[in-house]
């Protein structure tokens, strides 16, 4: 089984509970990732029966990022989840992206260091 992906078939009927954990590799496989690492818990949580899979996901860690600002590695903490239920007829439940998509939104818009934490080098040419 790869991880962030669940076949049906090996499923119980029932609760079925994964733990994951996703770091910089997991989001090189995208591209255009801003995220440049990471070091995420991924907790998930499957409920099958004959008519449907629901899933529960929960998501925490950190990523590391480029600050707008400096452009210096930037640590950004995570902590977010979703739910989904429309895995009707699949074969696989693959979070893959789902995974991806909720750790980018969580994300602020503006990624900066507290004040007086950028690059002191960089920001110095900030104020000319």
């Amino acid at each position: 089984m790869q991880p962030f992906s669940i076949p049906v078939n090996i499923l119980k009927a029932g609760r079925n509970q994964y733990k994951w954990h996703a770091d910089g590799e997991f989001f090189g496989i995208f591209e255009n990732s801003e995220i440049k690492d990471a070091d995420l818990d991924i907790d998930v949580c499957v409920i099958y029966d004959d008519y449907s899979i629901e899933v529960s996901c929960r998501i925490t860690g950190s990523v590391v990022v480029i600050c707008d600002r400096c452009l210096e590695d930037l640590t950004l903490s995570v902590d977010t989840g979703f739910e989904d239920d429309e895995f009707e007829d699949a074969d696989v439940v693959d979070l893959r992206q789902d995974i991806y998509d909720y750790v980018c939104i969580s994300l602020p818009m503006v990624r900066t260091h507290p004040e007086g934490e950028c690059n002191q080098e960089t920001t110095k040419f900030l104020s000319k």
